[in-house]
């Protein structure tokens, strides 16, 4: 993907007419949480030549977007939409991102007019509303009371309101402005000091943020909630009205890792189901490599490998990682093959995220061990070789240069010849930047994952040791000893030894955490909110 930025944008050309396959997209992506996006949404996403959009609403759909679309600023079309315009004149698929849903947005409603005068084809895509979307994150019920209504404004138009308190809710756009002195407006045109309200900063992200109170003592309530200290503010919208006084819907916000910013020694390929599971907990995951796959510094051995499992040398494969998985992969396609190439070869995976490789490759491993999923537990998993069921007594094992022998001497105790090949070189990663390496060492991140003892030597080699805020979690015994032998106190161990059981280890700290503070009538902070002049922000 190519960034452009303000100033700087490349021309599509100069307007001319609307050529069929032309069209300008008017895409809502809702308040914030990329999982809100419509399926249409994302459909014309994949396919944008040119996506215009605030910074953080490009960012929200990165993930979509196809590798030639450009991104334009929105700054590039507030006052003219010449450049959507020309761009859908030119034949392409323009997209403009509009935050909450786009007729909501003046802005967006007559750049869309310009489009259609100028005869483009238009397309409009609704998105989650803000105003309701953000009630329903922060668990407010606005229509409670099916015989009272919703109604809508934005704090400028506060005091027009008058003094009538409506039998429904009440939903201000804009309240960052200052919901204290809302407060003060309501209750100054007459409104009750008791009606409940409810404000929440940067709705449906892991940064938000709910306070409830009561209209008379909002600046009182805000004060106990830490706000008024805040040096940083996000968006914010307010809710006025019964519904604000409910409790027990804060499904969003009480998630056992609700905004933990959470460290992942892995590589991008390597950490997605972690980052993914992570994140359905509520944790910000942060990826940093710890270390690097590059290939053999000789590719004999595994051209020969390729060889022998072409021509049936081999009885099984043992695959001892992901990356061993994708060197042989990249190998077999270099050559023009497929996953036919292990027709009559028995297949042996040593955990569930290298057995998943394996399926996207379109391969179901024969063995994977059921207890620890580990080249010894893969070793205590592997069957004696058998005269009779096993014509071939070969064992090709495509793995790290730095591996160890545990599986190839217990192959060669149950009869079996391995033939151990290097399919790839492990180095140590280059040091993350300033700004990671400094939230390590000074708390800055709420826990770290370590899902072997490679990650907890590397990390520390390339980044320095972990805070001792931060909460250490590791997937086995093993890894446990490494941590604690390099002065680090671990405080979470994985039941069985997969990522998926280490990060629900994780969630069930998170929660226990977060049950003591409320059992104590203490606010819920963060392990990174707890170190010395600490102070909860908002961004």
């Amino acid at each position: 993907m190519n960034l452009t930025t303000p100033g700087n944008t490349a021309e599509p050309g100069p307007l001319s007419s609307p050529v069929p396959g032309g069209l300008v997209a008017f895409v809502g992506v809702g308040p914030g949480d990329a999982d809100l996006l419509t399926l249409r949404a994302v459909e014309l996403l994949r396919r944008a030549d040119l996506v215009v959009g605030a910074e953080d609403e490009a960012a929200l759909v990165a993930a979509h977007l196809p590798a030639g679309a450009r991104v334009a600023d929105l700054t590039d079309v507030e006052t003219d939409p010449g450049l959507l315009i020309s761009a859908a004149a030119a034949g392409h698929l323009v997209v403009r991102l509009c935050s909450g849903d786009p007729l909501l947005s003046g802005r967006a409603a007559s750049q869309a007019d310009a489009c259609a005068q100028a005869g483009i084809r238009l397309e409009i895509v609704p998105g989650v509303p803000v105003a309701t979307a953000i009630p329903a994150y922060a668990g407010i019920p606005l229509g409670a009371d099916s015989g009272a209504g919703v109604r809508v404004v934005h704090a400028c138009d506060i005091s027009r309101i008058g003094t009538e308190e409506p039998a429904g809710s009440l939903v201000i756009l804009g309240a960052e402005a200052g919901p204290a002195d809302i407060a003060k407006t309501l209750v100054a045109a007459g409104w009750a000091d008791s009606v409940p309200v409810a404000v929440t900063w940067n709705g449906a992200t892991t940064d938000q943020l709910t306070v409830t109170g009561h209209l008379g003592t909002m600046a009182a309530d805000l004060k106990a909630a830490g706000v008024s200290m805040l040096t940083q503010h996000g968006p914010a919208l307010a809710m006025v009205g019964p519904a604000a006084a409910h409790q027990g819907l804060g499904w969003y916000e009480s998630k056992p890792l609700f905004g933990w910013r959470v460290l992942v020694p892995r590589t991008k390929e390597q950490a997605a189901s972690v980052s993914q599971r992570l994140r359905e907990h509520g944790a910000v995951p942060e990826e940093v490599p710890t270390i690097a796959v590059e290939p053999p510094r000789t590719p004999q051995q595994m051209e020969r490998a390729v060889r022998g499992l072409v021509t049936g040398r081999f009885q099984w494969i043992a695959f001892t990682s992901a990356n061993a998985v994708r060197a042989v992969r990249e190998k077999l396609e270099e050559y023009g093959l497929d996953a036919r190439a292990f027709a009559g070869v028995k297949v042996a995976a040593v955990g569930e995220q290298t057995a998943a490789s394996l399926a996207e490759f379109g391969i179901k491993p024969d063995l994977v061990p059921a207890g620890e999923q580990s080249a010894e537990g893969l070793a205590a998993a592997w069957p004696p070789h058998d005269d009779l069921l096993d014509p071939i007594n070969r064992v090709l094992l495509p793995r790290a240069d730095i591996a160890t022998e545990t599986l190839v001497e217990r192959l060669t105790q149950l009869g079996w010849e391995a033939e151990d090949v290097t399919a790839y070189r492990t180095v140590r990663a280059s040091p993350p930047p300033a700004p990671v390496r400094e939230a390590i060492k000074t708390g800055g991140f709420d826990a770290v994952l370590f899902t072997s003892s490679s990650t907890v030597r590397n990390l520390i080699g390339i980044a320095g040791k972990p805070h001792a805020v931060t909460v250490v979690a590791v997937i086995g015994p093993q890894t446990a000893r490494t941590a604690a032998e390099y002065g680090l106190r671990v405080d979470v161990t994985a039941a069985q030894p997969s990522v998926a059981a280490l990060v629900d280890a994780l969630a069930e700290h998170g929660a226990r955490l977060r049950e003591a503070a409320l059992a104590a009538g203490e606010p819920v902070r963060r392990p990174s909110e707890r170190r010395r002049g600490a102070r909860r922000r908002l961004r």
